[in-house]
């Protein structure tokens, strides 16, 4: 399951008792056992920059997570970039993520993120890939725009996320199929960058291929966990 930097949240239902002065109750809303795959956005209510508790759109804003994987020492940095690209007519940011392998590049992705303007949710509607070889472009596996050969966007993460919420973030048949599980709203993590709390842990996983995948994202600064790799340090412009 290939990396990706970074969903609808489920309103509450207001009951109001009929039988007076008893107060109005508030229940949340049970989250579906299906994976939600359909998403139902108009261009004009999204935005190429903004943020929610979880993911960050704005340039100059980065992120560098480090670990170890195989014997290698992995590093990933996460750029909001100063540029965008219109999608299916809507204006979404260039989120580059850059990988390395004891310092030898392997991967270069443009990743390609909305925001919605009154949920603050963010959607995913595509990424360009390199993927390197002995320092040369071999390939552009993982690559998919939505609109394109029956690609459409997917939620990458809530602003409002609920635990058992399940929904596809990316959703382009036979090319990428990632989807993510809110596992919890409270977990805990210490990394090389700091102690973080109350942050957003999924689990993802893909149907076109076998295994999951732990990522944790921290309020306010985003992704701090992504499977091995953990967050070493923020770079705000």
């Amino acid at each position: 399951m290939r990396r990706a930097l970074m969903l609808v949240a489920l309103s509450g239902l207001l009951l109001l008792m009929a039988a007076a002065p008893a107060p109005a109750q508030t229940r949340a809303a049970k989250p579906s056992t299906d994976w939600q795959q359909a998403f139902a956005v108009a261009p004009a209510d999204m935005a190429s920059v903004g943020e929610n508790p979880y993911c960050i759109l704005k340039p100059g804003y980065q992120l560098t997570l480090e670990g170890r994987d195989g014997g290698k020492t992995v590093r990933l940095v996460i750029s909001v970039l100063d540029e965008t690209k219109t999608i299916g007519g809507i204006e979404a940011r260039v989120v580059e993520e850059r990988e390395t392998e004891n310092g030898v590049i392997v991967e270069v992705s443009r990743n390609y993120f909305a925001i919605h303007k009154t949920t603050r949710d963010v959607y995913y509607l595509g990424e360009d890939v390199d993927i390197y070889k002995d320092g040369k472009v071999a390939g552009h596996e993982g690559a998919w725009l939505h609109g394109v050969h029956g690609a459409t966007l997917g939620l990458l993460i809530p602003a409002a996320p609920v635990v058992g919420q399940r929904y596809y973030q990316e959703v382009a048949p036979k090319i990428a199929m990632d989807r993510a599980e809110i596992i919890s709203v409270s977990a805990r993590l210490v990394t090389p960058a700091g102690t973080f709390e109350r942050c957003l842990e999924t689990e993802e996983s893909t149907p076109l291929e076998g295994g999951k995948e732990r990522k944790l994202y921290a309020p306010g600064v985003g992704l701090i966990k992504d499977g091995t790799l953990q967050l070493v340090s923020v770079t705000k412009r």
